[in-house]
């Protein structure tokens, strides 16, 4: 198969642990590009290996942050970019999906991850989508009221990127295979992250600083369950009982206990 005519992008500060086997799943692309913050352990020497191009990047404090920089700044050789975080591992079925993607017809595409937890992937429980593929003409990252919030710093939220004004094409799509993320291959690192990700989202609510979701019937839900109590319990059963997390056995109870931790972090996090 001929390379793929796509910049896949991978963000990196010292994650020499899972960043081989994402460059590995990353060779079918016609360019790779580790942007790297400082790395003081391996990263930058595995990325040279697996013949990616390594970028440095330090962040000044302000807009863009770092993916946003990517996209202003680094001489890319395509127009179409991929971001994939390095716990990220993009399957056979997804990289024949992105070479088969209509580029011509679309803005960009979601793509679903599946959670691997605790060593298995879960096949149920919560597809985590998001706009990771896309033509950079046409979609960019927006810039939010979140600069001095702790938890995130250098790197965009979680949010989606927006369509751009004046784009010559609009139309979002998605993919259909997996792309497997790795995210808990720690759990006291996983806390820890996700702890952080607890405060700045608390913040981002306070200020009402949360940027419009591409689709319209995503950005309706979003609301509704921003809005809602005990978004704690909510998430549980959305997870284990709405989403048949119950059918992936005790990995399954797990991730849907770990995601009531976190809104419930959420929530304790805006009494204090």
């Amino acid at each position: 198969m001929p390379a793929i005519p796509v910049s896949a992008i991978v963000v990196t500060k010292n994650e020499a642990a899972a960043l081989p086997r994402c460059l590995a799943a990353l060779a079918p692309f016609a360019e790779v590009l580790v942007v790297d913050s400082g790395s003081t352990d391996a990263t930058r020497e595995i990325a040279t290996a697996h013949e990616a191009r390594v970028v440095a990047y330090t962040w000044d404090g302000l807009y863009p942050k770092k993916r946003g920089w990517c996209l202003a700044h680094l001489p890319l050789a395509h127009d179409w970019v991929f971001f994939v975080d390095a716990d990220e591992e993009v399957t056979p079925d997804l990289t024949a999906a992105v070479a088969e993607a209509d580029f011509a017809g679309h803005a960009g595409f979601f793509v679903r991850g599946r959670y691997v937890w605790g060593g298995r992937v879960l096949r149920h429980g919560l597809l985590n989508a998001k706009l990771a593929l896309f033509d950079r003409r046409c979609v960019g990252f927006p810039v939010v009221d979140d600069l001095g919030l702790p938890g995130m710093g250098e790197i965009e939220g979680h949010y989606q990127p927006v369509v751009l004004p004046h784009a010559p094409r609009t139309r979002i799509g998605t993919l259909r295979p997996a792309l497997l993320h790795h995210a808990c291959a720690d759990r006291a690192a996983w806390d820890a992250r996700h702890a952080r990700y607890a405060a700045w989202e608390r913040g981002m609510n306070a200020r009402r600083a949360w940027p419009r979701d591409p689709r319209p019937w995503r950005e309706a839900l979003k609301r509704v369950f921003r809005a809602a109590p005990c978004r704690d319990l909510l998430a549980f059963v959305h997870s284990y009982v709405w989403k048949l997390g119950a059918l992936d056995g005790r990995a399954g109870l797990d991730f849907a206990l770990a995601r009531r931790q976190y809104y419930r972090m959420i929530a304790q996090e805006g009494q204090t």
